[in-house]
């Protein structure tokens, strides 16, 4: 489900970034295919210097169809970015993509919360955000970096996701393990 980035899947994503329903909310815009594997070399390297952490979303085939990225990592916080392209809306990608790369950057990578800055006006990513258990809104739990991503106007909401809450929630909805043949015989 997610991959390391690299320049391999930069024709495909670019395409996917162009749709009007996801380009305004990325943070990494790029008009050009030239633009869009340069700014991809930059996020590999960023992540080399251990700034930021990216993956490519896959889905179930093997495809390309977005991106997850830690931006902004100082002293074990950062900002989540994330996006799909529009063919793969509404499909679940985004919890899975999500959950996966949670689990990756606080077993690994020893991040201890993870910031999300949502647009007052993008309904779509704070519907997103309210779906999953383990994020919590947080203008006012963490007032400095709610006025450092609003510092004239509150054009952003500051949600939040710590290490304890994901693992917390993680833990609530884990499934029973499977039933095994010989406990079936027993109860029969």
């Amino acid at each position: 489900m997610l991959k390391k980035r690299d320049l391999s899947d930069c024709g495909i994503l670019f395409e996917l970034l162009q749709d009007p329903a996801v380009f305004p909310y990325v943070r990494q815009k790029a008009d050009s295919l030239d633009t869009f594997l340069f700014l991809t070399k930059q996020t590999i390297e960023s992540e080399d210097a251990g700034t930021m952490i990216s993956r490519t979303i896959m889905n179930e085939w093997g495809a390309p169809i977005g991106t997850i990225t830690l931006f902004d990592i100082e002293n074990g916080h950062g900002f989540l970015g994330t996006w799909i392209g529009k063919p793969y809306f509404g499909k679940g990608y985004n919890q899975k993509a999500k959950e996966a790369f949670f689990t990756e950057i606080f077993l690994e990578h020893g991040i201890e919360t993870v910031f999300m800055k949502i647009r007052t006006a993008n309904v779509r990513s704070i519907k997103a955000a309210g779906k999953l258990s383990y994020v919590s809104i947080a203008d006012q739990r963490f007032p400095d970096v709610y006025r450092k991503i609003n510092p004239s106007e509150k054009t952003y909401h500051l949600f939040a996701v710590t290490k304890e809450s994901f693992f917390s929630c993680r833990e609530t909805i884990e499934p029973f393990p499977p039933v095994s043949d010989h406990d079936t015989l027993k109860e029969a």
